[in-house]
């Protein structure tokens, strides 16, 4: 049995049976029937949680004349991301910003979960992070098509015909790299983070922990705005009207 998180604990005393019926109902043999859910499921289900929660209270006190402060947090956020947007892909980007935003923040608060005691950073695991690589990979590649339909398939050809036997699979092999290196990059630096913070608050408990977990905190918002910075190139390039 791995060892589990409180709430991964909760989590599985309350749905370990109906979790187990779940996945064995789509051929899936979970490795500890006991305890299906993992840690990283559990730290994901905590954040949507709260983002969910988040959402409904600045939607239900929204206002024009007098904004709380959270929904100045979550305005600046979608200004921020909306005007980069604009900057990268031009006109009508909008459209992508709910998406961005919302993956932005899905991103953020899981690398800033690992700063609460007793619990960890879900991207800190590659299968989470694989998850947004592959979410990214989804998204981009379908608005390429919605944008080019078919003519999207220029782009993994070449700007000559003769090269398309050597631009097809360097192009395939690069768009799969991405998904790669996405995974790998917010993963590795996220479970570093995690690793170093956890070695130094069990070596001197005062004084210098504070130290990493401010360091800890800035690699967990430049990873967040990393990973949007890339999705966004990825997205300018889909749908770009000339390849």
């Amino acid at each position: 049995m791995p060892e589990q998180l409180l709430f991964t604990r909760i989590l599985n005393g309350e749905f370990a049976g109906p979790m187990t019926a779940l996945l064995r109902a789509l051929h899936m043999e979970p490795q500890f029937p006991a305890a299906p859910i993992t840690n990283a499921v559990a730290m994901e289900f905590l954040v949507f949680g709260f983002m969910v929660m988040a959402f409904i209270l600045v939607r239900s006190r929204l206002s024009v004349e007098n904004p709380g402060a959270l929904q100045h947090v979550f305005e600046g956020a979608n200004s921020f991301i909306e005007n980069q947007s604009l900057d990268m892909i031009g006109p009508h980007s909008e459209r992508f910003t709910p998406f961005l935003v919302t993956l932005g923040l899905f991103i953020l608060l899981s690398n800033l979960l690992g700063l609460v005691p007793g619990l960890e950073s879900p991207t800190a695991y590659p299968v989470v992070t694989l998850g947004c690589a592959v979410c990214t990979f989804l998204y981009y590649q379908a608005n390429g098509f919605a944008t080019g339909g078919i003519g999207y398939l220029k782009h993994f050809l070449g700007p000559i015909w003769w090269l398309t036997p050597l631009m097809l699979p360097l192009e395939i092999i690069s768009h799969m790299a991405r998904v790669l290196s996405l995974t790998i990059r917010l993963y590795a630096n996220m479970f570093a983070g995690d690793m170093v913070t956890l070695a130094f608050f069990s070596l001197i408990p005062i004084g210098v922990p504070v130290i990493f977990l401010g360091l800890h905190l800035g690699v967990a918002f430049l990873q967040a705005y990393i990973f949007i910075l890339l999705t966004t190139v990825y997205l300018a390039g889909a749908v770009a009207t000339e390849h």
